[in-house]
C-alpha cells in the first residue's frame, strides 16, 4: 500500500450506525492510516476502548435513546411514512448543519484525505461537497437508491423490472419525491442553501456526491437493479465481535438440549415497550421451544419480562457471534444489522416492524424466501406462533436462509471495504499530483 491516508469518520449517534464502522476503522488503523472519528459523547468510551481516536461532536444532537416525541407531540405513536418523515426532517436533516460545524471543528488541525460516513450522516455529505474531499459512505440500511426497477424506499413494496413494473416504479418514485416527501426534500434543500450549497436531487441518492458507496450485504438479499451506480459495491456483512470478555449465563447449556431455539429481539432502538416481546411470548409460551429474549440493554422489569414463561430466558445483551449458531428462528422487529447477521448464519426469520427502514427489511426477507413478513409491528400472539411453526415445519425457509448464509460467507467485508477505500485514496492522490 503506497498511500497512508488521513481518514475522518462521521456517524449519526445511533447504535446501528456506529457499530458497523468500528471494525472497519480498526482495520484501517492497523493498515497504517490515521483515523479520527466524530460523533457525540454517547459513543466516546466505546470508540476509545476500541483504540479509535475520538473527537467529541459538541453541536450535534444526541439521538440514541430519544423517541419522536422529542420532535412532535405523539411522535412515538407514528408508523410507516409518517414516522420516516419525522426521522428524516428532525433527526437527520435538522442535525446536518450541526454535524457540519462539528466536522469543521474536527478538521482545524487535521486535513483528511477522505471522509467516511454512515448513510444518514447528512452533515458529512455537506462537508465533503464544501471542501471537495472525497466521500465514502457505508450503508447501514437496505439500499435506498432510486431505481427504475424498484418502488420508492419506505413503501415496503416488492421490486418489479417488468414493463408494467417500471411504469409503476417511475410513477411512484415521482409521487414520493415530489408530493409525499415534498416537504422533506424542501427542508433538505433549504439546509443546503443556508450552508452555501446548491439545491440537490433526491435526498436518498447519496451516490450523487459519494465517490464510493459500500453496501455491507450480498446481492441475494437486495433487490436487483439494472441501473445501479458504479460506485456501489457489495462487501458482505461486517461481523459482530465475539466479545471474548462476555460470560455466558448459567442457562446457556440449555441451548444444546435439542429443542428448537427461538430468539426474540426488538433491537437497540425500538425497544422501550414490549410491542413484539409480549405477543411473541404469549404465542410461544406453550410451544416445545426454548425462547431467548435479548432486550437491547433494557432492564427486563421495565418491559414486564421479569416473570417470563417457563420456556423463556431473558438477557439484556447476548453477542450474536455466540448465540446465532444455536438458533433455529429469529423473531425480530426488523433491525437491518441483526437481520443480516441472522441470515449470514443461515437462520430464517419472522419479521414484524413498521418504523424506520423496517418495512423495507421485512419485505426483503419475504422476497428472498428466507422468512415471513407479518406486516405489522404489533402482531397477534397466534400470528407469531403460526409463523414460527411454519418456519420450523417447512424446510424451504431454512434452505433459503442457508443458501444466503453461504453467499454471505463468500464475502470478506473488512478486506473488501479496506481495499476499496485505499483504491479511492490512491486514485485521488494520483489525480492531484
Amino acid at each position: 500500500m503506497a498511500v497512508k491516508a488521513r481518514i475522518l469518520i462521521a456517524t449519526v449517534p445511533i447504535y446501528g450506525h456506529v457499530t458497523p464502522l468500528i471494525p472497519l476503522a480498526q482495520r484501517l488503523i492497523a493498515r497504517g492510516h490515521e483515523v479520527r472519528w466524530s460523533t457525540t459523547s454517547t459513543f466516546g468510551a466505546q470508540l476509545q476502548a476500541a483504540g479509535i481516536p475520538f473527537v467529541p461532536a459538541t453541536f450535534s444532537h444526541e439521538l440514541q435513546g430519544f423517541g419522536r416525541d422529542r420532535y412532535v407531540a405523539g411522535g412515538d405513536e407514528l408508523e410507516g411514512i409518517a414516522a420516516l418523515k419525522v426521522d428524516l426532517k428532525f433527526g437527520f436533516i435538522d442535525n446536518a448543519p450541526r454535524q457540519l460545524r462539528d466536522l469543521q471543528a474536527a478538521t482545524i488541525d487535521f486535513t483528511p484525505d477522505l471522509v467516511l460516513c454512515d448513510t444518514a450522516c447528512l452533515g458529512a455529505r455537506m462537508f465533503a461537497e464544501l471542501t471537495g474531499i472525497p466521500l465514502a459512505v457505508l450503508n447501514v440500511v437496505p439500499l435506498v437508491l432510486t431505481s427504475r426497477d424498484t418502488a420508492p424506499f419506505g413503501l415496503g413494496m416488492a421490486p418489479s423490472a417488468s414493463a408494467f413494473g417500471r411504469i409503476r416504479n417511475s410513477a411512484l418514485n415521482w409521487l414520493v419525491q415530489h408530493v409525499v416527501f415534498r416537504d422533506v426534500q424542501k427542508r433538505w434543500n433549504s439546509v443546503r442553501v443556508a450552508a452555501g450549497l446548491r439545491p440537490a436531487g433526491w435526498l436518498m441518492d447519496a451516490t450523487d456526491t459519494a465517490a464510493l458507496y459500500l453496501n455491507p450485504s450480498v446481492p441475494g438479499i437486495e433487490y436487483p437493479r439494472s441501473d445501479l451506480a458504479s460506485q456501489v459495491h457489495f462487501i458482505g456483512p461486517i461481523s459482530a465481535s465475539s466479545d471474548a470478555a462476555w460470560a455466558p449465563p448459567q442457562w446457556w447449556h440449555e441451548l444444546d438440549s435439542g429443542r428448537p431455539v427461538v430468539h426474540i429481539t426488538q433491537g437497540t432502538i425500538a425497544n422501550a415497550t414490549p410491542e413484539l416481546f409480549a405477543p411473541a411470548l404469549a404465542g410461544l409460551a406453550d410451544e416445545d421451544v426454548l425462547l431467548v429474549v435479548a432486550t437491547g440493554g433494557r432492564p427486563a422489569a421495565d418491559l414486564g419480562l421479569d416473570n417470563p414463561p417457563a420456556n423463556t430466558r431473558v438477557e439484556e445483551f447476548i453477542p450474536y457471534a455466540h448465540l446465532l449458531p444455536k438458533v433455529s428462528v429469529v423473531v425480530t422487529n426488523g433491525g437491518y444489522g441483526g437481520v443480516q447477521l441472522a441470515l449470514s448464519h443461515g437462520v430464517p426469520l419472522v419479521v414484524a416492524g413498521t418504523t424506520e427502514d423496517k418495512p423495507e427489511v421485512a419485505m426483503r426477507v419475504e422476497w428472498s424466501g428466507a422468512g415471513i413478513n407479518l406486516r405489522t409491528a404489533a402482531p397477534r400472539p397466534q400470528a407469531v406462533r403460526d409463523a414460527v411453526r411454519a418456519i420450523l415445519d417447512k424446510p424451504g425457509y431454512r434452505a433459503k436462509a442457508q443458501a444466503l448464509g453461504e453467499e454471505y460467507g463468500s464475502y470478506d467485508a473488512l478486506t473488501l471495504g479496506t481495499e476499496l477505500i485505499e483504491r479511492l485514496v490512491s486514485t485521488t492522490a494520483s489525480a492531484s499530483r
